[in-house]
This record gives structure tokens, C-alpha cells and sequence, in this order.
């Protein structure tokens, strides 16, 4: 794990920008300015007029503009057909970036970046999977790795909102823009915990659907998948979820882990808990359960000190690498593939590589 900040304050400071400054952008200058060795000064968004902000900070309208700063640093929190380019620039620049998820609109995006950041061996890349970095699933992921449930067997998981958008973000609604929906946005997430859980997925059979909202873009994706050890995962990722909905059940062979509600900034999917489930010693179905609530959410904070010391200390990145991109990117699209109606309604075809 990262060094706290403490060990840290004889270090030379970084100068970061970020490119994107909506919601996410701004959340992620929060955490990076209370870093000792990290400063934002300057960002870019194409609601901003070029100038320099009360705070300092300069202000502009193209990332072209922001990387004409002299950047150590820099943050992508751009929209989905942007953020590939975007990254590359940047690495091109000699810039070391964090890049949200998802990692652009298709796994060809992903394979042009990692061609790029392979140039440039000295500079690190990490990409915005913040789930991994809640204290739910950070110790949920500590059983299953201490064995005393046993063997994962199986997963189920719903992550759901009541529509694609928020009214002042419609260009998740559009696939020249988003490169997809419901799944690509917020499914992808689940895929990712679903891999970190229990490892790659070999078969995968899935119904992909517009039917409520009739975006170009789903709205529903239900999902079976199997590794190659036998884990069988259950997915459901909803644009029709009335009432907001986080929940991953895992079943080892001793017990069982039910991770509920997800902390966010919309604190509308309920209480991030944890229900670490003992098997009863007669399998009267009714076992013990021990079930930890947690009040705050340090994922942000922690995942902005990870990346700043994989980037001091010249370490390399531990989670949300270029590869863990890929291939959570790569199960995005074998979900689409795996519906052959949705696949070529759409003209979505199965990427012609291989993640290793």
C-alpha cells in the first residue's frame, strides 16, 4: 500500500492538471491539492473562458491549451470518445496520467493507448477503478484471500440507477460519445470487483437491451459467465433500477460475503455494508452473520495516494493498470458480443486481440 502523506513531505511537490472539470474532475482536485507532493495548477473544460481562477489556478477551454502548462502530472476526467486521446497527448508530453474509467468507447482504444504508454516506459499510467478502493471491498477482498470461508464459488451481482443521464450530462446518451451505455458506464464497475473477486471469465452468454429509454445505448445488460476454474457469475446492470442498487453477493465454500450499498457522491444507493456470512455447522440454512456498516469513504483520498507514490517512488501501479483496463474493457464487449442481435444492430464486433 501507498506511504501516507506524512512520509512524504521532504519530497519535491507535482504539478498536475486535470482535463475535465465537471463533477469528477473537481471531487479529484479535492484529494490531489490535500497531497503534500501534488498541486493542481491549471485544468480545462469546455464550459471554462481562459483565465486564472481567484485560486490561482489557470483556467482553459482545450486540453491542447492545458498541456502547453509545464505539468508533471495529468488527471483525464473527460468524456469517453476524449479520454484516449487525451491520455495519449499527455503521455507524449513525458506526463505521467491517471485516466477515469471507462478507458475510452472500445478495447481498440485501450490496445492504441498501451502502444503509446509502452514508448514511454519511465512515465506510470493508472486508470479511475475507485471501486476497489472502498473499505467494503477492501475487506472482503482480505477474507477471501485469508481462506477462512474457503474457495469462492459463485457471484451475483445488480448494479442499477433509474436512467443514463443526469440532465446535465446527455452525452451518456449518445453512442458517438459514450461508445456505450448502462454496462460501459456503471456495469463496468461490477465486472471489474467481479474480476478482482474471482478472475477472468472464459464463457459468457448475455442479453443486452434498449427496450425502456430507446437510447442508442442499453439500458439493461443481464450476463452468465464462467472462469475457467468454474466461477460462475451472475450479472445484472440497470438503467431501469427505480431505486438505486449496489449488491454483490460472493458464496465460498465455508461461508459467504454480501456487499451492499456503495458509497458515492449521490449517497443514493443506501449503506455501504459488509455481511461476512459463517456456514452453520448443521447447513440449517440460517447462519451466522456479522455485518459491518462503514460511515465514511476514503477510496478517493486513497486511490490519489496510490498513484502519487507509484509515481515518487517509481513503483509500478498495483491496481488499474493499462492491462486491468483491457481486459475489464475486453469483458465489456464480450457481453456485447455474446447477444448477437444487440451486436449487430449496433455493428459491434468482437475485438481482434488478445489481452494475455
Amino acid at each position: 500500500m501507498p506511504a501516507e502523506p506524512d512520509d512524504l513531505n521532504s519530497l519535491p511537490v507535482l504539478r498536475v492538471g486535470i482535463a475535465g472539470y465537471g463533477n469528477t474532475g473537481q471531487i479529484r482536485r479535492r484529494y490531489i491539492d490535500e497531497h503534500p507532493n501534488l498541486q493542481t495548477i491549471a485544468v480545462c473544460d469546455i464550459t471554462l473562458e481562459p483565465c486564472v481562477a481567484p485560486d490561482g489556478v489557470r483556467r482553459w477551454k482545450t486540453y491542447r491549451q492545458l498541456l502547453d502548462e509545464d505539468l508533471d502530472i495529468l488527471f483525464v476526467c473527460i468524456t469517453n470518445d476524449m479520454a484516449p486521446e487525451v491520455t495519449m497527448a499527455g503521455l507524449e508530453r513525458g506526463l505521467h496520467v491517471f485516466c477515469e474509467k471507462p478507458p475510452g468507447r472500445t478495447v481498440a482504444d485501450v490496445a492504441a493507448v498501451r502502444d503509446v504508454e509502452a514508448s514511454q516506459p519511465e512515465l506510470k499510467l493508472k486508470y479511475g477503478f475507485n471501486h476497489r478502493y472502498h473499505d467494503s471491498i477492501r475487506d472482503a477482498r482480505r477474507v477471501i484471500a485469508s481462506g477462512e470461508l474457503g474457495k469462492v464459488i459463485d457471484m451475483k451481482g445488480v448494479y442499477g440507477k433509474s436512467k443514463m443521464i443526469r440532465f446535465d450530462a446527455d452525452w451518456r446518451t449518445k453512442r458517438d460519445i459514450a461508445g456505450g451505455g448502462i454496462l460501459l458506464d456503471q456495469g463496468i464497475h461490477m465486472l471489474d470487483m467481479m474480476r478482482f473477486f474471482g478472475g477472468e471469465f472464459v464463457d459468457i452468454h448475455a442479453f443486452i437491451t434498449n427496450g425502456y429509454w430507446k437510447h442508442d445505448v442499453e439500458d439493461n445488460a443481464y450476463a452468465i459467465m464462467r472462469t475457467d476454474t468454474g466461477i460462475v457469475a451472475m450479472l445484472h446492470s440497470s438503467a431501469t433500477q427505480w431505486r438505486h442498487r449496489f449488491n454483490l453477493d460472493i458464496t465460498l465454500s465455508e461461508g459467504a460475503l454480501v456487499l451492499s450499498g456503495i458509497l458515492s457522491s449521490t449517497k443514493s444507493y443506501g449503506a455501504e455494508t459488509l455481511t461476512v456470512v459463517h456456514r452453520g455447522e448443521y447447513d440449517d440454512g440460517d447462519p451466522r452473520e456479522v455485518t459491518t456498516r462503514y460511515s465514511s469513504d476514503e477510496s478517493w483520498r486513497r486511490e490519489v495516494q496510490e498513484f502519487a507514490g507509484c509515481v515518487i517512488r517509481d513503483e509500478p501501479v498495483h491496481y488499474g493498470s493499462s492491462l486491468d483496463a483491457l481486459k475489464t474493457m475486453q469483458l465489456v464487449y464480450d457481453l456485447y458480443t455474446a447477444d448477437p442481435e444487440w451486436a449487430e444492430a449496433w455493428d459491434i464486433r468482437p475485438p481482434a486481440m488478445s489481452v494475455g
